[in-house]
């Protein structure tokens, strides 16, 4: 027992350098990535693209809503704020069995609309949709549909009547700045290589000033849980993320927020209503299709705070959620087996997967041994 213990000691001991190391590496990567935006990417750019409309790309903006009485209205019409000159904003009810619908209907003046529904990635069925007949809101279409359950089959009604090439995926209750739009389209049109998605840094909105919809003075959380995930969520963006976007191996774009090729997404099969793991599972075959198709792609991470999100106020909520997370990991890894140490899938399938599997799945099982063997050696 007492070589067993010892055994383990030096297991984690080199565990743990291998994640350190492999964590500076990505925050030095990260920080000049992060310096290359920053001088890449000038208001002058932007205030380019908002001036000359034929140049944007349009973007559809796909938020599901269900049960969101509380904060629909105050965040539909923050979407509609939206400083770009080119994009949609759709709502998909997804079968609310509070007054969402009706409050949405009342306050945007919303009336039935023929629409010529083609179901290109497969969804519960959608039942109505509506626009305004006050052209200020002429940018707000909302989809009517049966519950599907999941977030991931509102989102593939949502993609089924875009009319746009690009698509945001957010949720209702998120808050996105008001230059969001021109911040994630720009890697886009910027690469010579195809960009099939781009993420962005999320942050939580808890204790922030938050008016009409807008943050209007960004504040840390006031309150221990979520200030630990606002740590999480600087590390996990501007180290993480931003590191591996330097190397082209961006793991998953989150489903709080993130801008897809909707093409790429359809031919992809859209979003699997059945995973717990959305995100990273479309960001996996996303990338399987480029890569069977023998197609460059790029997946970018910008550094700036796009979305803002609120996040869980006690461990019980934090609890659930990362319990959520975790069995849908491990779900990836089933699903996407074929990813890893497969050199057809490049780099993601020889690096990017081993590492989630060894150094994201596994830790928290590894200190949990550990603390176990730590009980028993007192």
């Amino acid at each position: 027992m007492e070589q067993l213990f010892y055994f383990y000691q030096y297991l984690v001991y080199f565990y743990a350098c291998a994640i350190t190391v492999i964590y500076f590496i990505l925050a030095v990567f990260g920080y000049f990535k992060i310096l290359k935006n920053k001088v890449k990417y000038t208001s002058k750019e932007e205030n380019t693209l908002k001036t000359h409309p034929k140049i944007a790309p349009g973007i559809s903006v796909v938020a599901p809503a269900y049960n969101e009485e509380v904060i629909i209205i105050e965040n539909v019409q923050s979407l509609l704020n939206l400083d770009y000159p080119n994009f949609e904003v759709i709502i998909v009810n997804d079968g609310s069995k509070d007054k969402t619908l009706e409050l949405l209907i009342d306050n945007f003046e919303l009336h039935e609309v023929p629409y010529p529904y083609i179901q290109k990635v497969r969804s519960a069925p959608v039942k109505r949709v509506f626009k305004s007949t006050n052209s200020f809101y002429e940018r707000l279409t909302v989809v009517d549909k049966e519950n599907g359950g999941t977030k991931a089959d509102a989102m593939n009604a949502g993609i089924n009547i875009a009319k746009y090439d690009y698509f945001i995926n957010t949720d209702v209750d998120c808050i996105l700045d008001k230059d969001t739009l021109t911040k994630v389209i720009l890697p886009v049109l910027d690469s010579k290589v195809h960009v099939i998605a781009v993420g962005a840094t999320m942050r939580m909105a808890n204790g922030c000033e938050v008016r009409e919809g807008e943050i209007v003075k960004a504040k840390a959380p006031n309150r221990l849980i979520p200030l630990f995930q606002e740590t999480e969520y600087l590390r996990s963006y501007l180290l993480a993320k931003m590191g591996w976007s330097s190397f082209n191996l961006v793991p998953n774009v989150s489903g709080g927020f993130g801008l897809f090729d909707k093409n790429i997404v359809i031919e992809a099969g859209g979003y699997d209503s059945s995973s717990h793991a959305e995100d990273m599972d479309m960001t996996l075959r996303m990338v399987a299709y480029m890569c069977d198709q023998k197609k460059e792609y790029r997946i970018e991470q910008i550094p700036d705070t796009c979305c803002w999100t609120e996040g869980p106020p006690n461990l019980k909520v934090l609890g659930r959620q990362r319990t959520r997370w975790g069995r849908g990991l491990l779900q990836i890894f089933v699903v996407h087996r074929r990813f890893m140490f497969n050199p057809s899938y490049g780099r993601m399938g020889m690096l990017v997967m081993p590492y989630a599997l060894l150094f994201e799945f596994m830790a928290p099982i590894i200190e949990f041994i550990g603390i176990g063997f730590f009980e028993l050696s007192v």
